[in-house]
Parts: structure tokens; sequence; C-alpha cells
């Protein structure tokens, strides 16, 4: 079975996310998306949270499975038979990093892959953060991120 691992914090999942696994989910029998716990970032809403917005804006997908870890994504990958990791780039600055932490999982382990996609155009100026801020200012942020994440962030930051 060929599974690829699609990691990322998703805080929150926005549409640029959904776009890159909707194009990918042909390619593969199975992904695992998967909410890194990342101890050096301090996410606006927990992994419980974001598990659920997955797996509400996912539900439709058949071949996605949704899950947590903890730990090296490339330890995870393996862990789960994936034979990929997947990423998104949205510009020069993201494949710089993207392409430093590709070549450390390739190092780790040479069985598994990094593929890259660019999400659709319309989506390449778009992340998490700036839909963060976006909401903090009270911004309609729908265009950009499922119901359930548009939902949860005006209730976020309607008492703040």
């Amino acid at each position: 079975m060929s599974i690829a691992l699609y990691p990322g914090t998703f805080d929150p999942v926005t549409y640029g996310h959904i776009d890159i696994l909707k194009r990918t989910c042909d390619l593969f029998e199975k992904i695992i998306v998967t909410v890194a716990i990342n101890p050096s970032k301090t996410p606006l809403f927990s992994v419980e949270e974001r598990l659920g917005f997955l797996r509400e804006s996912l539900s439709g997908i058949n071949n996605i499975e949704i899950a947590c870890f903890d730990g090296l994504v490339v330890d995870f990958a393996r862990k789960s038979g994936a034979a990929a990791i997947l990423r998104g780039l949205r510009a020069i600055s993201d494949f710089e990093y993207e392409f430093q932490m590709a070549l450390m999982n390739h190092k780790l382990d040479s069985e598994i892959r990094t593929l890259f996609m660019m999400p659709n155009e319309k989506y390449t100026y778009l992340n998490s953060s700036i839909i963060r801020n976006l909401a903090q200012f009270h911004s309609d942020v729908s265009e950009f991120v499922p119901p359930c994440v548009q939902t949860a962030l005006i209730e976020k930051f309607s008492t703040k």
C-alpha cells in the first residue's frame, strides 16, 4: 500500500492545506494527515481542536487518516509505513527550510521520499499565521478557512 504523511501544525487548517491534500490523494492509497506537536511553538488551538477541524474539513475524502505525533516526522513516517512525506511550498523562502528538512530526513531514512507540492496560485500567500492575525482583528476569513475554523476563530477572539 502506498502511504504518504502530510505533517503540519495546522493551527489552523486552511484551504491551502486542503488544496494540496485534494490534489495528492489520487497519488497515494492513503494519506495520513498528522498534527505535529512542536514544543517550540505556542499554538492558538489545542491538538484536539486541530484534529477536530481536520476531521470535519476532510470528511469527504476517503483515503485520509487523521493522527498526531510528538517527535521526528521521519520516525513517525517509518512507524506508519509511509513511503513519502508531503510538504507544501508557497514561496522561495519555504523552499530553503523545506529543502534542508528533506535532506535531513533522507539522511535519517533514505527509503522515505519528500514530495513538494505547490498550492493553487490563489493560496500561495496564505498561511496559518496570517489567518490568526486577520481573525484577531475581526477580519472575514471565510474564503481562506473551512466554516468550522472560521467559527472557532470568531469564538476565540470574541473574548479578547
